[in-house]
């Protein structure tokens, strides 16, 4: 067999001799030091393992290795360089009636490769058995149907690359699609566009900086594959929950179209951010991957070591279990499963630089057995990690499996996405009875699912949309989902929204539901944004975006599911960047710790915070248990504010009332006065001034309103109006 060295691309010269040394175990993967590379891949099963090197002709060459120290077959190859393309074939066990699927005619990726190569384009030899005749093994080599890792030159200059640390309860989250962000976008050159560099591109870092956001989550980066059924389709897996290289950018989204360019673009994509300030998290898939059932193609993990890396049935090993509806789960209950996923969180967060993760179905990663256990072995894991317990982690606290809604049930640590929030608020502006308690309690950080174990509101990310349902444009037009498209039939997606069309589903020309679409989408946002807790917005919502009433853009790569920028709304727009910048520059608005009022009157009447009807009179246990009640009033007080801040000095601010009104029809709210209160002075009872009426495009009118005690506003039907008053004229309790 002949062997060759690396040329300057990376790929071998013909002829040249190539060495073997023996290599270390550790780090996993491909691992380049300026004159060779190491390799190393975990196998328990395995009876031996090639390495397969493809030259720039696709010419294999397969190097057999020799050193295995605790299940992990290594070598180190001088001359190999960057841009070497690679791959493996195992050799082991078949034998899937005990969870063992090696086949070495399948050319497998490495799962701790960096960047990838080439396609998987559906062909037969993917697959271990014969298409037409399933009972029947399929030998066909895969190799060239298959993608190929590639060996990557770690080296990046950071220039001093400093991570915002931005204080947890002064962030706002941006969830976006890497492509759907930008496809489109004024100012960004059409080559960049759809790319991490169009993404880092000042045009996009300087349209989320103005917005008022301090971080962006990234809908899944890590390498994903493109579902066989959806080619078949002409459709594509936009969204890509369907990973297989858990640390490797998707080469997808590099402008320069090169599996050694996407790391490095992706690195200067997020330096750009920090520059500008602004956090990047991850949205990562670790619940499940790519290969799907026991019908499904092997690509890497089910090759190499099938019964380690995902849960099989117990009483019947040729099945996997299922907690996440792709057809398997990792298995997150073996040690390597764990390393795999403790190393990715940490190579992104040092190699990578990005600031926190949220985790896609996180509840199938505390699967010790079937139950979801709070002191599962993973949570171990980051709790004690010096780098990973340090960045951000946000769960989506559910699976599709029995006992999977853990909202509030996650550890310490942790933040959670919190549909509870999401499913009230939606109820609240529908106009749902009996939702008034629950509401207060959203408002104010869900105290009830994060206080007990020591967390704070911020635990709470609040959101109305994301990426999963419909966007905030389609919450207020549309009753029934739209997903004609994704070619399912219409089966597909959640058919319960909790949604309201505003009086007719779908485009209108009838210009007072156009009108009470737009104020509902502000009411969101100010409710949103204004709560306590981290908000989450969706890409898109604050310029209007519309999926058509689809509610599953899964599988839509196109116009369905990108920003429209030509159709943008600017005065929702700049309604959103108003109530942004009024949550920044108000404390009152992002507290660090829980209100220590209550939800009734005598327990909070000399305290941070006060709940009265809209005759200003305090609430109390009838009211709150109103099966109509659709209206409250909020009054913060900005000088009982107990928490210091980072400095330790005392934080004061202005003080303010909220006023909601979910009735269809205007109510009169009074101002309270100092005995409905008790904060304010007795010789200046009153100077509130309306600042925000969601009734108005931009939220607040040329015309300043001020108000005394005992005078009333009237509050619209399906409205919010917030009033402010200076920290000046009060009094400290």
């Amino acid at each position: 067999m002949s062997f060759g060295l690396a040329d300057k691309s990376g790929l071998r010269a013909p002829g040249a001799p190539l060495l073997v040394w023996p290599g270390d175990a550790y780090p996993l993967g491909a691992t380049f030091d300026g004159n060779g590379t190491n390799f190393a891949i975990f196998s328990e099963v395995a009876e031996k393992v090639e390495l397969c090197l493809f030259d720039y002709r696709g010419m294999e060459t397969r190097v057999q290795l020799d050193e295995v120290d605790a299940h992990i077959w290594h070598c180190y190859l001088p001359g190999i360089v960057p841009g070497q393309r690679y791959g493996y074939r195992i050799h082991g066990p078949w034998d899937p009636e005990n969870g063992h699927r090696c086949d070495p005619s399948k050319l497998v990726m490495d799962p701790y490769g960096k960047s990838f190569d080439g396609a998987f384009d559906g062909d037969a030899s993917l697959f271990n058995y014969d298409i037409l005749s399933p009972a029947e093994r399929n030998h066909q080599d895969s190799a060239p149907h298959a993608m190929r890792s590639v060996v990557i030159n770690p080296y990046f200059d950071w220039s001093n690359d400093r991570r915002p640390h931005i204080e947890d309860h002064e962030t706002v989250i941006y969830e976006l699609h890497v492509k759907g962000m930008t496809a489109t976008l004024p100012g960004v050159p059409e080559h960049l566009r759809g790319t991490y560099a169009g993404l880092g591109h000042h045009a996009t870092v300087d349209y989320l900086k103005n917005l008022g956001v301090t971080a962006v989550e990234l809908m899944p980066v890590h390498q994903f594959v493109h579902d066989d059924r959806l080619r078949e389709l002409g459709l594509r897996n936009y969204w890509g929950y369907n990973t297989l290289g858990f640390f490797a950018p998707h080469r997808d989204y590099a402008a320069s179209n090169s599996a050694e360019g996407a790391v490095a673009e992706f690195k200067q994509m997020v330096h750009n951010f920090h520059d500008a300030g602004l956090e990047v998290i991850l949205d990562v898939v670790y619940n499940h991957t790519a290969e799907g059932n026991h019908m499904g193609p092997t690509y890497n993990f089910r090759g190499i070591d099938n019964s380690a890396y995902y849960r099989l049935m117990e009483d019947d090993r040729a099945h996997y279990m299922d907690y996440t509806g792709t057809g398997n789960s990792l298995n997150v209950r073996h040690p390597q499963t764990l390393q795999l996923i403790m190393d990715s969180l940490r190579y992104w967060v040092t190699e990578m630089h990005v600031d926190g993760f949220r985790f896609d179905l996180a509840s199938t990663l505390a699967r010790e057995f079937h139950d979801v256990d709070r002191l599962s072995a993973f949570f171990d894991l980051v709790q004690q990690d010096p780098i990973v317990s340090q960045v951000r982690l946000i769960a989506e606290p559910w699976d599709v499996g029995e006992g999977g809604y853990q909202v509030g049930n996650f550890p310490t640590l942790w933040k959670e996405w919190n549909g509870k929030y999401r499913d009230t608020v939606r109820d609240f502006w529908r106009g749902e009875p009996a939702t008034l308690g629950e509401f207060a309690s959203r408002l104010t950080g869900s105290s009830d699912l994060y206080a007990s174990n020591g967390r704070r509101p911020t635990a709470s990310i609040n959101f109305v949309t994301a990426h999963d349902g419909f966007t905030l444009n389609d919450v207020v037009s549309y009753n029934e989902k739209h997903n004609v498209a994704n070619g399912e039939d219409n089966r597909d997606g959640e058919s319960h929204n909790r949604s309201w069309n505003c009086g007719e589903e779908g485009p209108t020309d009838n210009q007072d539901i156009l009108e009470l679409r737009q104020q509902q989408r502000r009411n969101f946002l100010t409710t949103l944004i204004l709560s306590q807790g981290t908000p989450m917005l969706a890409h898109g919502d604050e310029i209007g975006r519309t999926q058509g009433g689809n509610n599953n853009v899964y599988c839509q790569d196109n116009e369905i599911s990108w920003m429209d920028w030509d159709s943008a709304d600017e005065d929702l727009l700049a309604f959103t960047r108003y109530v942004l910048k009024m949550r920044k520059k108000h404390p009152v608005f992002r507290r660090r710790r829980f209100l220590a009022g209550g939800p009734l009157g005598e327990d909070v009447a000399e305290r941070d915070i006060a709940w009265l009807t809209p005759e200003a009179r305090l609430m109390t246990e009838e009211d709150w248990s109103h099966h109509f009640g659709k209206s409250l009033m909020v009054h913060l007080n900005g000088m009982a504010i107990e928490e210091p801040d980072k400095q330790g000095r005392k934080v004061e601010d202005d003080s303010f009332l909220l006023c909601f009104n979910a009735h269809n029809e205007p109510i009169e709210f009074s101002m309270p006065s100092r005995d409905s209160v008790m904060h304010v002075d007795p010789g200046e009872e009153g100077s509130w001034t309306v600042v925000l009426d969601t009734r108005l495009p931009h939220g607040i009118s040329e015309e300043t309103r001020t108000l005394s005690a005992n005078d009333s506003l009237k509050v619209g039907g399906r409205s919010v109006v917030i009033l402010q008053r200076p920290l000046d004229t009060l009094v400290k309790p």
